[in-house]
């Protein structure tokens, strides 16, 4: 079946970075759009970023743009997210997603702090 597991997050200070990674399984990796979002406390989730199936095109919103970006590695099976210039408010558990057939798929999340 389709599997999502993250990894990388953790406590950054402000200005700091993280690289956060995605491994992906139970399906054909390299035929698929996948993104990253992420969940704030009581805020909704929201995209941070996400790629084409080749890798060639990507997207953000202007609140992560020239800070954020994604990529992917479809020999491994993985999409990263590096993340610098980290700021406290994108204290978040950042999910990737993948949609496949109209259905959705998360990982288990990941939690990031930034905070000094």
């Amino acid at each position: 079946q389709v599997q999502l597991v993250e990894s990388g997050g953790g406590l950054a200070q402000p200005g700091g970075s993280l690289r956060l990674s995605c491994v992906a399984s139970g399906f054909t990796f390299s035929g698929y759009v996948m993104s990253w979002y992420r969940q704030a406390p009581g805020k909704e989730r929201e995209p941070v970023a996400t790629i084409t199936p080749s890798g060639r095109s990507t997207s953000y919103p202007d609140s992560v743009k020239g800070r954020f970006t994604i990529s992917r590695d479809n020999d491994k099976n993985t999409v990263y997210l590096q993340m610098i210039s980290l700021k406290p408010e994108d204290t978040a558990v950042y999910y990737c997603k993948v949609t496949i057939a109209r259905y959705t798929y998360w990982g288990q999340g990941t939690q990031v702090t930034v905070s000094s």
